[in-house]
């Protein structure tokens, strides 16, 4: 299952790439520094546009990788001896220490599950394994009406305390704590806060799929990111997203998923039921300053479907864009806050 994730992502950054190289080559014949490596059994790539001796580059691929790894050691649920796994063997009951990183995005995902009323949990790891999305290895089925039961009981993000003033947390039930919704925009977060303190002001990143950009892809030109046609059958831009000092964060039912009976059964599990989601919102993408912010308000609303997605979107000022299937066509609607941004000419190129 990670190869075809990882499959299916490799689309999206060769996409996202094409996009990026075909910009540059308008404004210029020198083609910018593009470094790459593999991290969360997937891919990162990087765009830097200026200057740089080999030493330079050879110095900045070192240092994302390094930064990524450090992410990976801490967050993944498929290292046995992550800080992450040591946690969900800690007693329950029982605080414990966290690094400064892991609390910080503990305390994101919690302010994010309060605000979503619980759409984004990342207390759902048992339920994430139990469906095959996870490190348990299992048939693609559906599971046993009791262990869901079982599993979903044991979740729910008001069963996770936080001690801000010690930087400790513990479980209060048998829950798993999965932080895939979070872990890698806030590994991209990491890997841009670090190419700033090394004076690169113009740079993308992608980590398997999330991406951030600062300054430009070229003078006075915007990064161009593209919004795929949430079909995974087909490698195309839907929309076209120009930004700059922006992260995208993008959910979908079309890069992660399996049939059963021949019904799709999504990767993406709506912490209420316990089940994979279950409406025709294909796609989201969040455009926030923070990837780890993105990347988990973009998981809630692919819970929430459309609607409930949208007035939560207006009700917290966030820049949202949502792609469903309506009578076998794709319909984009986007947030307030996103039209208020591009302007009236702008949202409706998006939308028509």
């Amino acid at each position: 299952m990670l190869n075809r994730k990882f499959n299916s992502l490799l689309k999206f950054s060769l996409l996202l790439a094409l996009l990026t190289l075909v910009a540059c080559t308008e404004q210029q014949d020198k083609q910018p520094v593009r470094l790459q490596g593999q991290i969360f059994g997937s891919f990162w790539l990087a765009t830097l546009p200026d200057e740089w001796t080999p030493t330079q580059v050879k110095q900045l691929q070192a240092g994302i990788q390094g930064e990524l790894d450090k992410v990976d050691a801490s967050m993944s649920t498929y290292k046995p001896d992550s800080e992450l796994n040591r946690f969900n063997q800690a007693p329950l009951g029982q605080w414990v220490d966290l690094s400064a990183e892991l609390f910080e995005v503990f305390n994101l995902s919690q302010s994010i599950a309060s605000l979503s009323q619980g759409a984004f949990d990342i207390t759902v790891g048992g339920l994430v394994n139990l469906w095959n999305f996870g490190p348990e290895v299992r048939p693609e089925a559906i599971p046993e009406t009791s262990l869901l039961k079982e599993r979903l009981a044991a979740s729910g993000y008001q069963y996770l305390e936080l001690d801000n003033e010690n930087q400790a947390a513990r479980r209060l039930r048998d829950s798993s704590i999965d932080l895939s919704g979070v872990a890698k925009g806030y590994a991209v977060d990491k890997v841009a806060q670090w190419l700033r303190q090394q004076g690169v002001d113009n740079f993308l990143v992608n980590v398997s799929g999330e991406v951030i950009v600062a300054g430009q892809r070229a003078p006075e030109q915007a990064w161009r990111i593209g919004v795929e046609v949430p079909d995974g059958s087909q490698q195309k831009a839907h929309h076209i997203l120009e930004l700059t000092d922006e992260s995208v964060a993008t959910s979908g039912d079309y890069r992660n998923f399996y049939e059963f009976n021949g019904k799709r059964l999504s990767h993406t599990i709506n912490p209420k039921t316990g089940s994979p989601v279950d409406h025709n919102l294909a796609s989201v993408t969040v455009i926030h300053p923070s990837n780890a912010a993105a990347d988990a308000w973009a998981t809630a609303f692919m819970v929430l479907g459309t609607e409930a997605s949208l007035n939560l979107a207006n009700r917290e000022n966030l820049k949202v864009l949502l792609i469903s299937k309506e009578e076998g066509a794709w319909k984009t609607q986007v947030s307030n806050y996103l039209q208020q941004s591009l302007g009236a000419e702008l949202t409706n190129k998006l939308l028509n």
